[in-house]
């Protein structure tokens, strides 16, 4: 019998050993409350320290630790009063609560109700694993409940609700009472008030069924459970219940707090490039980024009230279709962004607003000129530019285009690229690498004769922008677009003298950089998106970009992209409203209450329009169009992304102070060259004389002034008596009169523009054969008298136009033009198309605009001269093809 005893003692003990391994021996250390880890999640901020978006760890949801004397009495009391109303008493397990919980498992064969203490649930929550911790049985119940009891002798109470109160969940993806209260109510825990106090502590039973944002009568039911069982705790008195239960509740929305969501999307890129994946999830990362909320959130308004605008519908107003607009402000100095938005509505699936356009390859249109030009005045007064103008005249010039290249260049008043130099804004064709011929039209379908390249780019000449990339080389603005950080123009073999017109793709943001650098004295801008990243691990961390640009005070030792003074020019152009008054009209929307520098952008096929532009303080950029590439209808970059780019520019500039841009010959800016400044004659980019009729002042890098004097305007003696040439034997009296000679490939224009020539005959009946015309830099050329009476000049022979569906219907109209060539004025000229007349004129110019149709046409002159005589020019046809519809791509 004692023998059977020790036998059965023994396989007790080896029982109990047994199970004791099988359901202890693996309990994790209560010290893991303490190490385990359960990071905050990953936040990113403004420059201000503004909460823009929590990156969530997909294993654990949003999580932000509290200390348990920052929460108010009556949010610890209703955890305790709902959960636990004996927390402070008992030794981490209910003997009770499991008493009555077993007995329910027996008697259901299954395990009803839990009866765990908060101690317990924080050891379930916390210390278990993940596949324990949702199992229902005895076994686990009975671990949990041994864990607790370790616990609660390894920490005070208020140490076990603090961790308790951190941890919990309360649905939404909210880990902890911090967490949950920024999720449902939008503000930190330690502001709840009670009514809101006893809803989430209510929530922390069954989440998913009390959640307020789903139903919420079974929560405010659930609060009115948790109130009462405050007033049973004694916590809060009966007249306190009522007020809570009265209160009307306010939420947030419960979405994950979400501000600049295009931006936040962009920085979590850089993280992740940076960081990797782990840390950028899992790793409680503290991120300060550089964008000013303020900043942000008048631009989205911004960008809505526009589009808006533009969406709205009204008699006689046309339908636009344009559904997006994207938008980024950079500081120049520093690079940093400050605000980006990526379309009109993230969350608008139907302009696929979540694809931030921001970073998007789009056409930018003339919106790149400027980095055009700002190559041609980099290359100054270099003699590869005279050298490809003789280059050419030594080849076979029985090609059309070789010798039109060859008067093109014969117009080249000056031998450098400077804002004075003149070029003909008139028709020309260019030999493209398949040897066929391209001729680019300007946006308003009309020739400006010659203008300087000042009034080129500020009018956004396309004709003009052409022949300056013509002459630089694309390898050349290629190079000068990479310097200042755009890195999309990879594809050189591919691009032709479109390039300056938009033909290649580039990013909004890279753009707008590009244009920081002209406010930054030619420093290339390089767009910064965080300021600092922190960790428990690490306080600071290098973020995985930062600028390398500095401020003027603090010189880098990089040299600049283009040189400061290149910079200054394209500046002092892009600023100058005197200059864009031909195509943009006084007081457009590029016009701010403060020095300001812009360019608009619109590409051929209406797919995007952009306008870029700058103070000393930011730059702006903006496109609008529509993210799935389908074509605007009647809208341009002035009056697409321009009421944006101004509207935000003024908020932004609000309240501080004006400041002018810099020359950077001025002391101040450390620059060693100058600019300096002289009078020049506008038609020519050179010296005045005595007889030019159009003086200007000029901005010149040093080195690159003009030296020869004008000869575009030149004196001529005429008889009074006859208007022709004076010669020995005529009437008299002898006068002497002014006349502006235009290069050959402006001479067409300036007969269609009633530009007076010189006469041909003297008054003795000779014909003068032809006039010399020497400009600087060029052989000289001949000015050859015509030698009809009266002929059409425009359209020319032949020519097809075609309509357009994009364009208004205002701009499709031609120029019919008569050029009376007789030595006395007509009395009158009548233009007719198809016979019938458009227009009867007393004096010149002989022209009027005819609205396009489609079809074959004619068009002739008739005109009546000073004794009654009728002479009638030649008929010219001319063909209008149909609109083809719009192609998308």
């Amino acid at each position: 019998m004692k023998r059977l005893s020790i036998i059965l003692l023994t396989i007790a003990l080896a029982g109990l050993t047994l199970g004791y391994w099988l359901l202890l021996a693996d309990l994790p250390s209560p010290e893991a409350l303490i190490t385990r880890t359960s990071p905050d999640a990953t936040k990113i901020y403004d420059r201000e320290g503004r909460l823009l978006y929590e990156i969530l760890d997909p294993r654990a949801g949003r999580r932000t630790r509290v200390a348990l004397d920052e929460l108010p009495p009556h949010v610890r009391q209703a955890a305790i009063a709902v959960e636990d109303a004996n927390f402070y008493s008992n030794p981490g397990v209910d003997v009770r609560g499991i008493t009555r919980a077993f007995v329910q498992m027996l008697r259901e064969r299954r395990i009803v109700s839990g009866g765990s203490t908060i101690t317990q649930q924080l050891a379930r929550a916390t210390l278990l694993s993940e596949e324990e911790r949702t199992q229902r049985t005895f076994a686990r119940k009975f671990r949990e409940s041994i864990l607790a009891l370790r616990v609660t002798r390894a920490f005070s109470k208020d140490q076990i609700l603090e961790m308790y109160l951190n941890e919990v969940y309360f649905g939404q993806l909210a880990y902890g009472i911090e967490a949950a209260s920024q999720t449902y109510f939008g503000r930190p825990a330690r502001e709840l008030d009670l009514a809101e106090a006893a809803l989430m502590a209510g929530l922390i039973q069954a989440p998913a069924a009390y959640n307020p944002l789903v139903d919420i009568d079974a929560a405010q039911r659930r609060q009115e459970i948790a109130l009462g069982l405050m007033v049973k705790a004694g916590f809060v008195s009966q007249g306190e219940e009522a007020l809570a239960k009265a209160e009307p509740l306010h939420f947030t929305g419960g979405n994950v707090p979400l501000r600049a969501p295009h931006f936040v999307s962009y920085v979590r890129n850089l993280l992740e490039a940076k960081y990797g994946d782990e840390a950028v999830n899992h790793g409680g990362l503290h991120v300060v980024t550089t964008l000013d909320l303020d900043l942000q959130n008048r631009a989205e308004a911004i960008i809505q009230r526009r589009m808006a605008e533009l969406n709205k519908r009204e008699p006689g107003k046309p339908d636009y279709n344009v559904s997006d607009a994207a938008l980024v402000a950079i500081d120049p100095q520093t690079g940093e962004i400050l605000a980006m938005v990526g379309s009109a509505d993230y969350f608008n699936e139907k302009i696929d607003g979540a694809v931030n356009v921001a970073l998007a390859r789009r056409q930018p249109g003339s919106a790149i000129k400027p980095i055009t030009y700002a190559t041609a005045f980099e290359k100054g007064c270099q003699s590869e530019i005279r050298d490809w103008r003789l280059e050419i005249k030594s080849p076979n010039l029985q090609s059309p285009i070789l010798r039109q290249a060859q008067d093109r260049f014969s117009n080249l008043q000056s031998p450098c690229f400077t804002p004075a130099t003149v070029l003909s804004d008139v028709s020309t064709a260019f030999l493209t690498k398949e040897n066929e011929p391209y001729r680019p039209m300007n946006y308003d379908r009309m020739w400006h004769g010659p203008i300087s390249l000042r009034r080129a780019l500020a009018t956004s000449s396309n004709m003009v922008a052409v022949k300056v990339l013509d002459a630089v080389g694309v390898n050349a603005m290629v190079d000068t677009a990479e310097a200042l950080g755009i890195t999309t123009l990879t594809d050189r073999e591919r691009y032709g003298l479109a390039l300056t017109l938009g033909g290649g793709e580039v990013k909004l943001l890279e753009l707008t950089a590009a244009f920081g650098a002209f406010a930054n004295t030619g420093h290339r801008v390089t767009p910064t998106a965080i300021l600092e990243v922190s960790s428990a691990d690490h306080p600071t961390t290098q973020p995985p970009n930062h600028p390398t640009t500095q401020p003027p005070s603090h010189p880098t030792t990089q040299p600049p992209a283009i040189s400061p003074q290149v910079a200054y020019l394209i500046t002092d152009i892009l600023s100058d409203d005197q200059a864009r008054l031909p195509a943009f009209g006084e007081n457009s929307v590029l016009k701010l209450t403060r020095p300001a520098a812009a360019k608009t952008g619109t590409t051929s096929d209406w797919r995007d329009n952009w306008t870029v532009g700058y103070t000393p303080d930011l730059v702006t950029g903006v496109w609008v169009g529509n993210a799935d590439n389908s074509p605007m209808q009647f809208i341009s970059g002035i009056t697409g992304a321009g009421p944006i780019w101004h509207d935000f520019m003024e908020e932004a500039h609000r309240g501080k102070r004006v400041r002018y841009f810099q020359r950077p010959d001025d002391p101040s800016t450390g620059s060693g060259q100058r600019l300096i400044e002289i009078e020049v004659c506008e038609s020519s980019g050179l010296l005045p004389t005595e007889d030019c009729q159009r003086r200007k002042r000029e901005l010149f890098i040093e080195g690159t002034e003009p030296t020869q004097y004008d000869n575009s305007y030149q004196a001529f003696d005429i008889d009074a008596a006859t208007g022709l040439l004076w010669d020995a034997g005529c009437e008299g009296p002898q006068v002497e009169r002014i006349f502006r000679l235009l290069p050959p490939d402006a001479r067409d224009w300036g007969r269609k523009h009633g530009i007076p020539e010189p006469p041909a005959q003297t008054c003795n009946g000779q014909t003068v054969a032809s006039f010399r015309l020497q400009v600087e830099g060029t052989e000289p050329s001949t000015f050859q008298p015509s030698n009809f009476q009266l002929a059409i000049v425009s359209p020319a022979p032949n020519t097809t136009f075609a309509l357009s569906e994009q364009l208004p219907a205002g701009f499709q109209r031609v120029e019919v033009v008569a050029q009376a060539r007789t030595a006395t004025p007509l009395r009158e000229v009548t233009l007719l198309v198809d016979d019938e007349p458009l227009a009867t004129l007393s004096r010149p110019p002989y022209r009027a605009l005819w609205q396009l149709e489609a079809g074959g046409h004619q068009v002739r002159a008739v005109g009546v001269d000073a004794e009654g005589r009728e002479v009638e020019s030649e008929s010219i046809r001319f063909t209008v093809l149909e609109a083809e519809p719009s192609a998308r791509r």
